[in-house]
C-alpha cells in the first residue's frame, strides 16, 4: 500500500506540472482536426500562439485556465481565443458526460471572415455578431436553459441577386427545459423594420415574422419577395416550421 501511495503522489505530482504541449498532443484526436501550435504554460494555466481549422485558416491566439479540481471529476475551464475573425471568452463547467454548463460568454464573429463559404436559406449572412450569454446548460448538444443577447451589426446578406443591407439587428434568447424563445427587432433606424418571434425544442421549430422595408431599395425588395409575398406597402408576413412544429395548427412549412 505503501509503495502504490507513492506511485499515486507520483502521477499527481506530473499532472500538477504537466506542459502544456504534452497536453495538447493528447487532446488532439478529441478537437475535431482543430490545431494548437506555439503552445506553451502548463496543462492548468496555458496559452498557444495559433489555433488553426483543419483547413489551415489561423482563429487566432488561445488562453485557457484549468482548475485543478479536475483531478476530482470537477472539470472547470476557462478560455480566451482572439483572432481576426473570431473572439470569444468564458467559462465552461462539465456537469455530466453529457451536460456542460456555460457562464459569462462573449463572443464576437465575423461570418463572412470565419466561414467564408457559409450558406444559409436567406443568403450568405455579412457583418459582425456581438454574442453576450450570461448562462446556458448545454445537454447532448442542445440548451436546455439559455440567456443570451445578439447584436448583429452591419447585418447583410450575399444572394444570387447582389448585397442586401439589413442595417442593425437584435436578438434575444431565453429557455428553460429545452424550449427556446428568441425575440427578434430591428434598432429603429435600418432599410429593415423587423419584429419576429423563433420558438425551438429538440422536437421542432417554428418562425413568426414581419418584416417592412424603410425604404425604396430594390435589392431588399427584391430579396423579400422572394421569401414570400408581400403586400401592396412591401410588408411580408414570413412563418416557417419544421419538425413537429410544421403539423401544428396555424404552421406553415415552406
Amino acid at each position: 500500500m505503501a509503495g502504490a501511495a507513492v506511485v499515486l503522489l507520483v502521477i499527481a505530482g506530473l499532472a500538477w506540472f504537466l506542459p502544456a504541449r504534452w497536453a495538447a498532443a493528447w487532446l488532439a484526436p478529441r478537437l475535431h482536426g482543430v490545431r494548437l501550435e506555439q503552445v506553451q504554460g502548463t496543462l492548468w494555466d496555458g496559452r498557444a500562439g495559433r489555433v488553426l481549422t483543419s483547413g489551415g485558416q489561423v482563429l487566432g491566439q488561445l488562453q485557457w485556465r484549468l482548475s485543478r479540481r479536475a483531478m476530482l471529476g470537477d472539470v472547470r475551464l476557462r478560455i480566451a481565443l482572439a483572432g481576426p475573425a473570431l473572439d470569444v471568452d468564458g467559462e465552461l463547467h462539465r456537469q455530466s458526460a453529457d451536460r456542460l454548463a456555460w457562464h459569462d460568454v462573449h463572443l464576437q464573429l465575423n461570418p463572412a471572415l470565419l466561414a467564408p463559404s457559409l450558406t444559409t436559406p436567406f443568403g450568405q449572412p455579412r457583418g459582425t455578431l456581438a454574442v453576450q450569454m450570461p448562462s446556458a446548460v448545454l445537454q447532448g448538444g442542445w440548451p436546455l436553459q439559455l440567456q443570451a443577447q445578439v447584436q448583429w451589426h452591419d447585418a447583410g446578406l450575399r444572394t444570387h441577386n447582389g448585397e442586401v443591407a439589413l442595417g442593425n439587428l437584435q436578438f434575444a434568447a431565453d429557455g428553460e427545459n429545452g424550449m427556446i424563445r428568441t425575440l427578434m427587432h430591428d434598432d429603429g433606424h435600418g432599410p429593415l423594420a423587423l419584429a419576429g418571434q423563433l420558438d425551438a425544442s429538440p422536437l421542432g421549430w417554428r418562425l413568426d415574422a414581419t418584416l417592412r422595408p424603410r425604404n425604396g431599395d430594390p435589392a431588399l425588395r427584391q430579396w423579400l419577395a422572394s421569401l414570400g409575398r408581400p403586400s401592396a406597402d412591401g410588408t411580408l408576413h414570413l412563418q416557417r416550421s419544421g419538425g413537429l412544429a410544421a403539423a401544428l395548427p396555424g404552421a406553415r412549412a415552406r
